[in-house]
């Protein structure tokens, strides 16, 4: 259960720093990263929930939902300067 925990602290931090690093338009790749490792702990903590019949802890639904709304925030903010940069390079005169 120990690991559980753990897992779940992670998965909140992991949350938290996606989710504010998205703010960052400079961070929204660590955004991404942090967001995709704690969708994962997310995951692994709901499935050992459902195999060992316990309900997963607050912490671990939190941060969970925090994953997955650092990385649609990471994501948008990622494509839209990705946007706009290439706008960018492509109206530079050469």
């Amino acid at each position: 259960m120990e690991q559980y925990n753990n897992k779940a602290t992670a998965s909140l931090v992991l949350g938290i720093i996606s989710v504010v690093s998205s703010v960052l338009w400079f961070f929204s790749l660590i955004g991404i990263a942090c967001a995709v490792v704690g969708l994962i702990f997310g995951i692994q903590i709901r499935k050992a929930g459902q195999l060992e019949g316990f309900k997963p802890s607050g912490t671990a639904t939190a941060g969970f939902v925090l994953s997955i709304i650092g990385l649609i925030l990471s994501s948008v903010l990622f494509s839209c300067l990705s946007c706009v940069v290439c706008a960018g390079l492509l109206s530079a005169p050469y």
